[in-house]
């Protein structure tokens, strides 16, 4: 079996496990993204399709939450806070090194798919800022 086969089966599996519901969107997504890594265009359209729902719908959601990938992460990902405690302890000038050292903005991933940079707002460690 290949690895897309036995993907489609994990999801095939989830899409069964909440009864096709509608209202299990927010789960089923969530699960998608761990069975796929991101939430693709196509991926999205067949979960709209599973569910009997509108593809705006399913995207609407998608986008809504800062938690799902829409593309691919790199292999590696880096996420750094710009929450107030990092951001005075420097964690702007950390993302800006980052972003020139390996020619990446901030929500995308380098050329050759290594690393993905993205951004939160706070992590919770402020006593051991930045991070």
């Amino acid at each position: 079996m290949s690895k897309e086969d036995n993907r489609r089966m994990l999801l095939e599996k989830t899409l069964k496990e909440y009864d096709y519901q509608p209202s299990a969107l927010l789960e089923i997504l969530h699960k998608a993204q761990s069975i796929y890594g991101y939430l693709g265009k196509d991926l999205l359209m067949d979960i709209a399709q599973s569910l009997h729902l509108p593809p705006s719908t399913v995207f609407g959601v998608a986008t809504f939450y800062s938690f799902f990938n829409l593309t691919k992460p790199g292999e590696h990902i880096v996420t750094g806070c710009l929450g107030t405690a990092c951001y005075v302890k420097g964690s702007e000038q950390i993302m800006q090194a980052i972003e020139s050292e390996f020619n990446v903005k901030r929500g995308g991933t380098t050329a050759d798919g290594k690393l993905s940079l993205f951004v939160t707002r706070c992590i919770g460690a402020c006593a051991i800022s930045p991070a």
